[in-house]
């Protein structure tokens, strides 16, 4: 992901050096910017499950923390497992379709089926990180003594 994330930076520096000073853009930086986007979201997303870093409106967490309540979390845990397995479901859905018509980038070709099915890929193993949250609770290191404040 860091790796993607650097990339990105380091096109979108040079493509804008490119443009502003030499008058000459790089060639599709668009599209290559593009698929990095996806990686480094869709990298970043299984890790962020398990570690139960989404954002969250904590509205209701003096009442949800209660013991009587867990059932609350594991029902919300379920109903995202649901989601992401249907978002998961559905890149399947559009990567195979993207591979058998060929669906590619606008400027450079790039094949998009794959990048579907990186995508499908990350959200079933956010699905299935989200599943085990349910049940044995987010994957943190309980050493951790650092409580973020807000502002």
């Amino acid at each position: 992901m860091a790796v993607f994330l650097l990339a990105m930076v380091a096109l979108t520096f040079a493509d804008v050096v490119g443009r502003r000073i030499f008058g000459k853009p790089i060639y599709g930086s668009n599209d290559i910017t593009e698929h990095l986007m996806a990686l480094v979201v869709f990298c970043g997303l299984p890790l962020v499950t398990v570690a139960g870093a989404h954002l969250s409106i904590d509205l209701f967490d003096k009442l949800v923390s209660k013991p009587w309540m867990a059932w609350w979390r594991v029902l919300s845990s379920v109903l995202v497992v649901v989601v992401l397995g249907v978002v998961a479901w559905l890149f399947v859905k559009h990567g195979l379709n993207a591979t058998r018509i060929s669906e590619v980038s606008q400027a450079l070709r790039i094949p998009r089926g794959p990048l579907y099915l990186f995508m499908a890929v990350s959200c079933g193993l956010s699905a299935l990180a989200a599943l085990l949250i349910a049940f044995y609770g987010p994957m943190v290191d309980p050493n951790d003594a650092h409580k973020e404040d807000a502002l």
